[in-house]
């Protein structure tokens, strides 16, 4: 369910805009995605100019593009802070996120939640007036059948995520399974947030409800900055 929709040239702009604000000696948290892995990119060609910084990955691809491009890494468990984290989104309404199409929220989460900054890049495709998409919802493979029936009873509608090239669904980095969960037009992105995140077994979903200090939105002749 990952969504690819946008021109490259227009995530490039995002990804390389959002990097100039990374500074020497930051710890930046690295999201996942194909919009973020320019930035990333970005990064990389930074360090081997002499920016000296740790990248903290929020999945096993985030983790080898920053060891392919020449990043130093580390863990939130041997920093005292995070600077700054970079990570796109698959819908974009205000300061509002839907993520999750490739499966990697919950670290996402963590790591974006954790920052003293979060800059969000994107292309114009990702940007609505309403959050619509199915909430990704991270969940314990024993607890599949009580979540669905709570999402449910919440008025909402879960779908296994199927894996692609594998008979199965897909498993997170995790070790977990993804329901995708169609509510229609989210009204209340919070109230949802805390529904979710309240049913026993879920391990995280991708609403990301007020963590974004900026969007940078790539457009074909440059980068809209929206700031929250």
């Amino acid at each position: 369910m990952k969504t690819d929709g946008g021109s490259d040239a227009a995530k490039r702009r995002a990804g390389e805009r959002a990097a100039e604000a990374v500074e020497d000696g930051m710890v930046v948290g690295l999201g996942t995605g194909s919009t973020t892995a320019y930035a990333i990119e970005a990064i990389g060609r930074a360090v081997d100019d002499g920016l000296e910084v740790r990248g903290i990955p929020t999945s096993y691809q985030s983790r080898r593009l920053a060891i392919d491009v020449g990043i130093p890494l580390t863990a939130l468990d041997e920093v005292d802070a995070v600077d700054l984290a970079i990570d796109g989104a698959d819908q974009v309404a205000g300061g509002d996120l839907i993520k999750g199409g490739g499966a990697a929220h919950a670290r996402e989460k963590l790591v974006d939640s954790a920052a003293d900054r979060f800059l969000v890049v994107a292309d114009p495709s990702k940007l609505v007036d309403r959050l619509e998409r199915p909430v990704p919802v991270e969940v314990l493979p024993d607890a599949r059948p009580v979540v669905e029936r709570r999402v449910r009873d919440a008025g909402g509608e879960p779908h296994l995520r199927a894996a692609e090239r594998k008979d199965g669904p897909v498993v997170t980095d995790n070790g977990n399974l993804v329901l995708d969960c169609a509510f229609g037009e989210i009204d209340d992105p919070g109230d949802l947030s805390a529904r979710l995140s309240a049913i026993p077994g879920v391990v995280e979903h991708g609403l990301f409800v007020d963590l974004a200090d900026a969007t940078y939105v790539g457009t074909t002749d440059g980068v809209d900055v929206h700031r929250y």
